[in-house]
């Protein structure tokens, strides 16, 4: 009977330990403590081989249990240093019932082998990590960056982090050594880069020893977004209150920007980086003013940017809402054209930004609001015919802009639409988002065979979206804060996102005024002219009303501020200029001048 239970304890032990393993895996960061994979196999392996010896050196000892028991846990331990003999096994098992024979051979023949590997595999995880350690405990002065997983994105930034701070200290979490050729290159790189490597995962080592006086920067950018918004948190809780800290989330969803909002954050600053809105904003900040000197003149005078958006995911949408606001501008008008071929494209748009595309603002032109024209063509696939004649026919277009989801489909369709517009004799500048730097190296000189070039510029790719001037130094995003200080506190500013990007897009505008040279444009407020104050006042608010419905806002349908319901995204002033108080005048004023 004891060959039978100790065979079942056996086999349940290690099954036990396996199943540990997996779900420790699948479930690490969600746990307050993550769980380690390796030291449930080695547990259920060294419960799973007492149970497979017990029973040998209990016939071998007969009643004297505790000499048995000490002698198994001594082959045990032999068996994880290499010092056991598996003929001790098949030498052994003859006093077993004849069924269990087998299962105690293949079984026994597991655990030798597993054990082992199991040691070594400690061993040296056990140096590796010690070396880490102690080349983090040698940089105890310098400023620190931890990233929580080792990728192309983060292993981007953190070269551009070394090339400008020599002395800096990379940290990245998470780092397996595994077959694929592609891990292989990222460590070998991170190697060059002269990085600390922890296998751990970043909640699980203890960054506290650090000198106080260095800034300490923490990066979750996992592709997996869930994973960056637990594990910010967790290092919230754990580094809140440390002196120096920030904390960097990369994460496009609602929730990380609710989350992250209400959690108490200490002493840390904590900012979302939301790749998508950042690559629009930065295209608007860098080469913005170019989609108002390729605008189109008109017979009554203004000039038309009549801009294309294929591919309506995540990127086009955005800069659709983008485009509606920064094109409000005095003696120009925006026209846009976005094309997607999910047949609820527009209705799906209309839901985000229902003001927006509204009949009473969608293509009216009453003076004192925004004026823009949105067009979605919903259902039309960039392969089709229809897509074709839909392009050609749009022979005022001056500006394009791709986004269908892989570099491979952004190319063919922004070159596609390059051979379309030649058709239609027009040539509208054409961007197309492309994510690997080498590839926009290799095409940003492109030819066809008889030297003519395509003119398509590439944005997105991640040396210029993942440098320290992107996301630690970004000029926009100080420009942003100083905007936000004429009316509100710093600490609003990264705390709330509703600030944060409010004062972006106020930034952005500024900028482009200036470059329009704007009339009073430069200019303090309380420097203004009464005539610079008339065009001003009004431009400003045209502005605003468009970011507002771009955001999602609706009129509160009376212009009483205790009519204003920012859960309901609800605001009494999405009105016409003129029936704007003259307080809210005068804002538009602060806000719109220098």
């Amino acid at each position: 009977m004891l060959w039978i239970v100790c065979c079942f304890l056996s086999i349940a032990a290690l099954a036990f330990a396996i199943v540990y393993a997996i779900v420790a895996l699948a479930t690490r960061y969600r746990a307050e403590k993550p769980k380690n994979p390796m030291n449930a196999l080695t547990v259920g392996t060294f419960v799973a081989g007492f149970f497979l010896h017990f029973p040998m050196y209990a016939e071998m000892f007969g009643k004297d249990i505790l000499r048995s028991i000490l002698i198994t846990l001594h082959n045990v331990i032999c068996l994880f240093v290499i010092d056991a003999d598996y003929f001790f096994v098949i030498d052994n098992i003859s006093a077993a019932p004849a069924w269990t024979q087998p299962v105690y051979e293949v079984f026994g023949a597991v655990l030798y082998v597993l054990a082992p590997i199991l040691t070594f595999g400690f061993i040296l995880s056990l140096f590796k990590n010690l070396s880490a350690h102690l080349k983090y405990y040698a940089s105890f002065f310098k400023d620190a960056y931890y990233f929580s997983e080792l990728n192309e994105r983060s292993l981007t930034l953190a070269a551009d982090i070394k090339r400008n701070n020599p002395h800096a200290t990379i940290v990245f979490c998470d780092v397996f050594e595994q077959n694929e050729e592609s891990s292989f290159e990222l460590i070998e790189r991170a190697k060059e880069l002269g990085a600390i490597r922890f296998k751990q995962d970043i909640l699980a080592i203890n960054f506290a020893f650090h000198s106080k006086k260095a800034e300490k920067y923490f990066f979750t950018m996992s592709e997996n977004e869930s994973e960056n918004l637990d594990q910010s948190l967790k290092l919230l809780q754990k580094y809140g209150n440390t002196e120096h800290a920030h904390l960097f989330v990369f994460s496009t969803r609602i929730e990380s920007e609710l989350l992250l909002t209400a959690a108490e954050k200490g002493s840390m600053k904590v900012r979302r980086i939301n790749e998508v809105r950042s690559l629009v904003n930065r295209f608007l900040y860098d080469d913005g003013k170019s989609l108002f000197d390729g605008a189109r003149e008109q017979t009554d005078g203004t000039k038309l940017i009549s801009a294309v958006v294929v591919g309506l995911g995540s990127h086009g949408t955005e800069m659709v809402k983008a485009l509606t606001w920064y094109c409000q501008m005095i003696g120009y008008r925006i026209e846009i054209h976005a094309f997607d071929k999910d047949p609820l494209a527009e209705d799906k748009f209309t839901a985000l930004c229902p003001e927006l595309m509204s009949e009473r603002y969608n293509g009216v032109y009453v003076a004192g609001e925004a004026q823009y024209k949105i067009t979605i063509y919903s259902g039309i696939d960039v392969e089709t015919n229809a897509f074709a004649q839909k392009i050609v026919s749009l022979t005022d277009a001056t500006f394009a802009f791709v986004s269908l989801g892989s570099d491979e489909r952004n190319v063919q369709t922004a070159t596609n639409l390059r051979m379309l517009f030649e058709r239609a004799h027009i040539k509208p500048s054409i961007h197309a988002v492309l994510r690997s730097s080498q590839a926009k190296e290799a095409l940003l000189n492109a030819t066809n065979y008889r030297g003519q070039a395509y003119g398509i510029r590439y944005i997105g790719d991640l040396e210029s979206s993942y440098s320290e001037a992107v996301i630690l130094d970004s000029e926009l995003e100080a420009n942003a804060l100083a905007r936000h200080l004429k009316w509100g506190k710093e600490e609003d500013f990264w705390r709330y996102e509703y600030n944060y990007r409010s004062s972006i897009a106020s930034a952005l505008h500024m900028r482009l005024r200036e470059s329009l040279n704007i009339p009073g444009a430069n200019k303090a407020e309380e420097d203004l002219t009464e005539a610079e104050i008339a065009i001003l006042e009004p431009l400003e608010h045209c502005r605003w009303n468009a970011y507002m419905r771009s955001e999602g806002y609706v009129y509160s349908g009376s212009p009483d501020s205790a009519s204003r319901n920012d859960l309901g995204k609800m605001h009494h002033n999405l009105v016409v200029f003129d029936d704007l108080s003259e307080e809210d005048k005068r804002k538009d004023r602060r806000v719109g001048s220098k």
